[in-house]
């Protein structure tokens, strides 16, 4: 193998990034105390236009003709349920109340924050098959901006 192609490749790989290092950590209802959830195994972060249709009868060919309205995010979380963990004890309490949750998404590996926002646990099942481990999914549906932290750490030259 030629030195240009390793270092292409191991180039490549240095770049990549592994899901088991993604956390999504939630802040207690203080906002003193940030927690990692418990048990994580999936995390989903959706992004998301919705589209306004603006045909008319003068439209050119009979197709439809859209613009973009409104951004919104959710993020959609599973993993082993911990029911004695602190995480898992504010979930119950987030979910039984009414209020928003700011979340933040870290890179554990790399120590870099990802995202954070305001959220709504919109819905918290736990699954107990008879032959499997108990767990846990959660689905956050996002108010306001999903804030880019790595975007947001780069200033802007003047």
């Amino acid at each position: 193998m030629t030195q240009a192609l390793y270092t292409e490749l191991t180039g490549k790989i240095n770049k990549a990034i592994a899901g088991k290092d993604i956390l999504l950590s939630i802040w207690d209802t203080t906002g003193t105390t940030l927690l990692a959830i418990a048990g994580q195994q999936g995390l989903t972060i959706n992004r998301d236009k919705d589209t306004i249709e603006v045909t008319s009868k003068d439209t050119q060919g009979g197709w439809k003709e859209n613009v973009v309205g409104f951004k919104e995010w959710s993020i959609d979380n599973d993993g082993v349920y911990v029911r004695d963990h602190d995480s898992h004890q504010l979930l119950k309490t987030i979910f039984d109340g009414d209020d928003p949750v700011l979340i933040k998404v870290t890179n554990q590996k790399a120590k870099t924050e990802m995202f954070a926002g305001l959220a709504l646990l919109t819905s918290y099942p736990i699954e107990a098959p008879y032959d499997d481990a108990v767990t846990y999914s959660i689905s956050l549906q996002g108010t306001g901006a999903l804030v880019d932290l790595e975007d947001a750490a780069i200033v802007p030259e003047v």
